[in-house]
Parts: structure tokens; C-alpha cells; sequence
């Protein structure tokens, strides 16, 4: 087979993950809670490469998506276009959600699409562990990577965070937690209120938000994550 390219089929994809994985980064991954169900065995230090050599393509991203194989799946995360997925495609990949890894991957592509807010709102709502997951995972991710994203819209969603803080469900509260730090680590005018919100939440009857507010004080409360936000102009 020729050297990976743009060209490529998801079907040349498919054959070149199959030659290149590994029952040893198989076991590897399972350590790390990384449902292995379908997985070639092949690590996300070799499939990032792949995907820049591979450049994006909507169509071909959906045909790796439709394989089912852990591997093919991040590549259609990697190498999808944003602005062509529809609301429909986001649908259905986040049904097919089954490991908190994947959930995180596709999560930074659903929150480059136009209508990445309507998202949130619709798989938060959702009792599924995965897809309440991805509302919360894309929160996380937009907090990183909007830059242009005025801060009041992440403001808006503390009491979104604040709802399903109770969400006992491990991969949901890890999410939440994770959505709660970000949006605290993004400028200073986020910090207070999201430490104020972490706070409240730390003192919680609640087993679980009491642990979201906990982590999150410890790390909003970091010397070194206060210095970082007073010398970021945001």
C-alpha cells in the first residue's frame, strides 16, 4: 500500500489501522478505562500523524465513522469538517458513544460547528451517560478554544453545570468537573464566579457535587493557576 494521502478511502484507512495495530497498546489502553471493544491497538501518537497526512473530508469521515472501530472513529473526529457535519450526523455519532476517550475526541468537533450551543443544551437533557457526557466535554473544549467567545456565554452556563453536578454517574461528573474548571481558568472574569460556584458546591449534602466543587476549588485555588490568569489578557 502507498504511503498515507489525502486520496485515501476509508476502506484503505481501515486496512492500514489493521496492519499497524498491536495487542500490546490494546492492553495499554484498557488500563486507562478506554473500552477496547473494537480497538485495532493502535495509540493516538500514531493516529494524529495519520490524520494530517490524511487532511479533512466530511464524506470519508462519516464511512470511517459507520466502521464501528475505535480507531477509524477518532480518524472521523480528526479528519471531519465541522462546518459540513449536520445536526442529524452529531446525533447519531453521539448514540453510538461507548467510551469516555472517544466522547472527548469528537466532542472538540462538534464544538466547531455552527450550531455547538444547540448541542449542549440537547445532550445535557439527555439521560445517556455518553451523551450527557459530550454536552459537558464540548463546554470544556469551547472554554479552551473559542478565543472569540464572549465570556458571558460560558457565564450563562454555570447554572447548567450547577444542575446536573448531582449526576453521580462517573463519567458525567468528570465531565461536569472538567466543563467547571475551564470555564474558571479562562480569564479572571470567569475565575470568581466559577470558584464561587466550585465553593458552593464543595458544601453540598451531596456526595458527588460535593467532590465536582472540591476538585475544582483545589485547582481554581492553585498559586499557579492564579498567576497564569494574571498574565493572560483576556
Amino acid at each position: 500500500m502507498s504511503l498515507p494521502a489525502p486520496g485515501w478511502t476509508a476502506q484503505d484507512i481501515v486496512a492500514h489501522l489493521r496492519s499497524i495495530g498491536s495487542e500490546e497498546n490494546r492492553a495499554g489502553m484498557a488500563r486507562f478505562g478506554i473500552n477496547t471493544a473494537t480497538a485495532l491497538g493502535v495509540g493516538n501518537t500514531d493516529l494524529r500523524p495519520l490524520a494530517r497526512k490524511l487532511k479533512r473530508n466530511h464524506e470519508r469521515s462519516l464511512a470511517l465513522w459507520a466502521s464501528g472501530i475505535r480507531e477509524a472513529r477518532l480518524l472521523a473526529a480528526f479528519t471531519g469538517e465541522a462546518k459540513k457535519i449536520t445536526r442529524e450526523d452529531c446525533r447519531r455519532w453521539a448514540g453510538d458513544f461507548d467510551s469516555w476517550e472517544v466522547v472527548d475526541t469528537v466532542s472538540d468537533l462538534f464544538v466547531d460547528t455552527p450550531f455547538w450551543r444547540d448541542l449542549i443544551a440537547e445532550f445535557a437533557a439527555d439521560e445517556r451517560e455518553f451523551v450527557r457526557r459530550t454536552a459537558f466535554a464540548m463546554l470544556a473544549w469551547a472554554a479552551v478554544h473559542l478565543k472569540r467567545e464572549p465570556d458571558a456565554t460560558f457565564l450563562s452556563y454555570l447554572p447548567l453545570i450547577e444542575a446536573h453536578a448531582g449526576d453521580e454517574r462517573n463519567f458525567v461528573r468528570k465531565a461536569v468537573n472538567w466543563a467547571l474548571r475551564q470555564i474558571g481558568k479562562r480569564s479572571m472574569s470567569l475565575h470568581a464566579p466559577a470558584l464561587a460556584l466550585a465553593q458552593k458546591l464543595a458544601g453540598s449534602p451531596d456526595k458527588t457535587a460535593r467532590w465536582i466543587g472540591k476538585d475544582a476549588v483545589k485547582e481554581l485555588s492553585d498559586a499557579k493557576t492564579l498567576k497564569r490568569l494574571a498574565a493572560r489578557k483576556i
